[in-house]
């Protein structure tokens, strides 16, 4: 199982900052800690190029956020002071799901051990995200003519908004998003399937939900590729989330995803996206464990 990682560009941000940056390192460690990897299955990606990017963003913000030119309000809602640290790891993350899906045609499952910045869209960004990785790379299998349908399965505590707004009135991609009624964003975009869950909602009502969303998303979106956003913050004790998963509540929601997408015969590529615990070691160990059952899936 091929693995891709943009931990090493790192980004220079406030001391107190909210986002846990340091998730994505010790991440890969605990993958190489497992066993069950070895170096030679983890990869760093490209960068993603603009004409890449412009299959999902307007060239002006593509050309404004590398040059650092968007004004300070576009910036605090992104969340993240400009760097040129800052465009290179966006890129690479980006690329990173770009390759994912690649290998993941190959494969049959491959990941981004980041990703899953389902808030920026196609002019600006928000929420921590620059570009929308998923979007990007839905459109880059396309453009590649490997890969005619895509099914994007969003199970984030947070609504793919920029998602929803960047593919809509696609037909050829179908976006589901699974999350907290009361999660940001408050206004929230219309994607192809949403299913909003109380707060609190927990492990037995959330799979009921799930498989409901899986059967219809299957049903219409007839996918060649699922690209999988696996949040770690539908977790009871996310700082950022409002639900009330345990980890063994989200291992089988991963193994529901996989074991679907193995019976369909469509390839996978995972995307981490959200997980703000208040022990990070939680988050890490939720990642991890989304990263181990893929593979087993696929042997």
């Amino acid at each position: 199982m091929q693995l891709f990682y943009t931990d090493v560009f790192v980004l220079p941000l406030p001391s107190g900052h909210r986002f846990p940056m340091e998730k994505y390192s010790r991440l890969r460690e605990s993958l190489l800690a497992s066993g069950e990897f070895s170096a030679a299955d983890f990869h760093l990606p490209h960068a993603a190029t603009d004409e890449e990017l412009g299959r999902a963003h307007d060239f002006a913000y593509i050309e404004a956020i590398t040059n650092g030119q968007l004004p300070d309000k576009a910036l605090k809602a992104i969340g993240f002071p400009w760097s040129a640290g800052m465009v290179e790891r966006s890129r690479r993350s980006a690329g990173a799901t770009i390759c994912a899906c690649r290998a993941a045609l190959l494969d049959g499952v491959s990941a981004n051990l980041a990703g899953g910045t389902h808030h920026a869209f196609r002019d600006r960004g928000e929420g921590f995200c620059v570009f929308n990785d998923a979007a990007v790379a839905a459109r880059t299998m396309q453009a590649e003519g490997k890969a005619q349908r895509v099914l994007i399965v969003d199970c984030d505590v947070h609504q793919g908004n920029g998602t929803a707004s960047i593919l809509r009135n696609d037909d050829s991609v179908f976006t589901f998003s699974m999350h907290g009624a009361r999660n940001f964003p408050f206004d929230k975009e219309e994607s192809d399937l949403d299913i909003e869950l109380p707060d609190g909602c927990t492990d037995d009502a959330y799979l009921l939900r799930l498989d409901e969303g899986l059967n219809t998303a299957f049903d219409l979106a007839r996918p060649d590729l699922v690209i999988y956003l696996a949040g770690a913050d539908p977790y009871h004790d996310d700082r950022l989330g409002r639900l009330a998963l345990t980890f063994e509540g989200l291992e089988e929601r991963d193994r529901r995803v996989f074991s679907r997408c193995r019976a369909e015969g469509v390839a996978v590529a995972i995307a981490m996206a959200g997980g703000y615990a208040r022990q990070i070691d939680d988050t890490v160990r939720i990642h991890a464990s989304t990263i181990r059952h893929a593979k087993r899936t696929w042997g």
